[in-house]
């Protein structure tokens, strides 16, 4: 991660926030009292707040894993090609 000061940070807002944006690396600012804060792109937060999602959702995890054993074991449901079309839109 990146980082940088407040007052370098207010001085260039604009190309650290393009910057932040375009190349989806986040910014760790650094204020004068010690403390700091992160910027990260929309897209970026939008993304961590889904795997957050999943991962505190048991049930969920749950599906995951018995679905990761049973393509693992070679057990798992094999679409025909009529389903395989309709999954994929054809």
């Amino acid at each position: 991660m990146e980082s940088t000061t407040v007052n370098k940070f207010r001085d260039s807002l604009k190309s650290f926030v393009e910057h932040v944006a375009i190349s989806h690396t986040p910014l760790r600012v650094k204020l004068r009292t010690g403390s700091d804060f992160v910027v990260i792109s929309a897209e970026d937060w939008e993304r961590d707040q889904e795997t957050l999602y999943v991962l505190q959702n048991t049930s969920l995890m749950r599906q995951i894993a018995d679905s990761s054993a049973t393509h693992n074991a070679g057990t798992g449901h094999t679409p025909n090609k009529e389903q395989l079309d309709e999954i994929v839109g054809v």
